[in-house]
């Protein structure tokens, strides 16, 4: 079902792209690219991703947001709530208030491309040189409020693995949790002092 939402998601059409393009980076911003593909690779509810090219060879993936996303957050949720409370489909006495104030706080910080900046930015030095990642290099100089460039990384998508030999799912497998269980106990949280070991 991800699968498929992620890939009927509607897109910007080029001229409105060029248009946000224009307010994240200015007129003539085509001029900094060797290439830029204006269809877009992929797109989910809150933007779309495009292969670009930098004149030096490198290749980029950009991930722009649509317009207006981050300030219809508040009443779209407001108006989900309202939905589920006319609906019926909360049982009686339930409280969805905090439910709701989570999605909003979450959608917020999904369209907060800044901050996403900066932790695609501490991802990639965090993870440099571990054999089996590859996290994507920020490009900060084209980053903006709305636009997200990062060196572009080849992949196939995760439900791809399920037809895949059992040795690959089983190193996909163990890659996935290594990293899971690297993030929940990271090294740094261990005692350095060995009388605490």
């Amino acid at each position: 079902i991800m699968a498929r939402l992620r890939a009927d998601a509607d897109f910007m059409p080029p001229k409105q792209l060029q248009s946000v393009l224009n307010a994240a980076w200015g007129e003539g911003w085509r001029k900094r690219f060797s290439g830029f593909d204006v269809r877009p690779m992929a797109a989910a509810s809150i933007g779309q991703v495009h292969r670009a090219r930098l004149p030096d060879g490198r290749d980029l993936a950009i991930k722009v947001q649509y317009p207006g996303v981050a300030r219809s957050i508040d009443s779209d949720v407001t108006n989900v709530g309202r939905l589920i409370q006319l609906s019926g489909l909360a049982p009686p006495g339930f409280d969805l208030a905090p439910y709701l104030e989570e999605a909003r706080a979450q959608l917020h910080q999904e369209a907060d491309y800044d901050r996403e900046a900066r932790y695609l930015a501490q991802f990639h030095a965090l993870m440099a040189g571990e054999a089996g990642f590859d996290v994507p290099q920020l490009v900060p100089e084209l980053t903006t409020k709305t636009v997200l460039a990062m060196s572009f990384v080849p992949g196939v998508d995760i439900e791809e693995v399920a037809g895949a030999a059992q040795e690959v799912r089983d190193r996909v497998a163990e890659r996935l949790i290594a990293l899971m269980l690297r993030e929940l106990f990271p090294l740094r949280l261990m005692p350095t002092d060995p009388n605490l070991a």
